[in-house]
């Protein structure tokens, strides 16, 4: 595995900053108070955000980590997993971000509750890396058909989504075609995002 892997561990309930600095590999990486503002900016003068959690722990929702990916000229789209992820033009993106359920724990014990969890997934040279902030070291899933039937596996139950994680001049062409997907399927199996909306995805994803 190289050694100039970047990768956040997990603390507290920042998984989703975790995952942010992992994608873009520690590169002007973010920091809490970024987005706690940001937080601030999508929901001024509230006593309670509805974006992280009241106790300012994280648990930023997926309104914060889009709004955070335009800071870097970076837009998520949401992945229809009624597609193939073959249909991606892996080298026209930046990476992946997957939502995945987390069970609550306190000490040893686990709770009968669950939580969301952001993972951040990218290449890295030749290979690419699942960065989960729980894992102790990065997760090597190989090359791009081992990238594939990984995502497969994943997509395969109701309880995950997928973003693909793509630079704003590639997200779609003039003709608003996602340029990131390959030209048999141009036009399907994704859902554009904007960070200054408000997502209109499936309402799990409110909260990690």
């Amino acid at each position: 595995m190289p050694t100039n892997i970047y990768h956040e561990r997990q603390t507290r309930q920042l998984c989703a900053l975790h995952t942010l600095n992992n994608l873009f590999q520690g590169q002007q990486s973010y920091t809490k108070e970024q987005l706690d503002q940001i937080c601030n900016d999508l929901s001024p003068n509230v006593w309670i955000n509805p974006h992280r959690s009241p106790l300012g722990l994280g648990n930023y929702d997926i309104n914060v980590i889009m709004t955070a990916l335009q800071m870097r000229n970076c837009e998520a789209v949401w992945f229809d997993k009624r597609k193939d992820p073959s249909c991606i033009d892996l080298n026209a993106i930046v990476g992946f971000i997957l939502n995945v359920p987390s069970d609550y724990k306190f000490a040893f014990v686990t709770l009968p509750l669950q939580k969301r969890h952001w993972i951040a997934i990218r290449r890295i040279d030749d290979k690419y890396y699942n960065l989960d902030s729980k894992l102790r070291e990065p997760e090597c899933i190989g090359v791009e058909t081992d990238l594939l039937s990984y995502l497969r596996a994943q997509l395969d139950t109701n309880k995950k989504e997928l973003f693909v994680i793509v630079e704003k001049t590639t997200a779609t062409s003039d003709q608003q075609n996602p340029i990131w997907l390959k030209a048999a399927t141009n036009g399907k199996g994704a859902e554009h995002i904007n960070g200054k909306d408000r997502v209109r995805i499936p309402s799990q994803l409110d909260t990690q």
